[in-house]
C-alpha cells in the first residue's frame, strides 16, 4: 500500500469515528431532554394534585430520600389517573399515603459502629504523634 492509499484509509476512519462520537452526543442530549420533559410534566401534575402544605412535605422527603420520594409521586399520579381521589391531596392525606408506605417497605438495618478503644487517645499517645 502506499502513503496515499493510507492516509485515505486514516481520514475515512476518522470521519467514521466522528459521526459516531457526534451521534452517540446527539443520543444523549435527546435522553437528558426527556428526562427533562417527563420530569417537568410530573411536576405540573403534582402541582395540580398536592396542596401547599403536602408539596412540601414531598419536597422535604425528595432531600432526605430521594428514591422514596420518586416512589411516592409515581404512586400519586397513577392513583390520579385512576380516579381514586378527587382534588387535592393535603397534608394530612399524603401522611397516611407515607405511613401505608412504610408498612409496606422493608425496613434498613443500617447501623454504624464505634470502637472507642481505637479511636480514643490518651496522653502517651499525644507524644508519640508530636502533638
Amino acid at each position: 500500500m502506499s502513503d496515499a492509499d493510507l492516509e485515505r484509509i486514516r481520514q475515512q476512519r476518522m470521519a467514521q469515528m466522528q459521526s459516531q462520537y457526534a451521534g452517540g452526543g446527539d443520543a444523549e442530549k435527546q435522553k437528558a431532554e426527556e428526562e427533562r420533559k417527563q420530569q417537568d410534566v410530573m411536576n405540573s401534575m403534582l402541582a395540580q394534585l398536592l396542596d401547599q402544605n403536602a408539596r412540601a412535605r414531598l419536597n422535604t422527603l425528595k432531600i432526605s430520600k430521594p428514591e422514596k420520594a420518586q416512589m411516592v409521586e409515581g404512586m400519586i399520579v397513577r392513583m390520579a389517573r385512576s380516579g381514586q381521589f378527587p382534588g387535592k391531596l393535603d397534608d394530612e392525606q399524603l401522611i397516611k399515603l407515607l405511613e401505608g408506605l412504610n408498612k409496606r417497605l422493608p425496613k434498613s438495618n443500617s447501623t454504624v459502629k464505634f470502637d472507642r478503644r481505637r479511636a480514643a487517645m490518651d496522653s502517651s499517645d499525644e507524644e508519640d504523634y508530636g502533638f
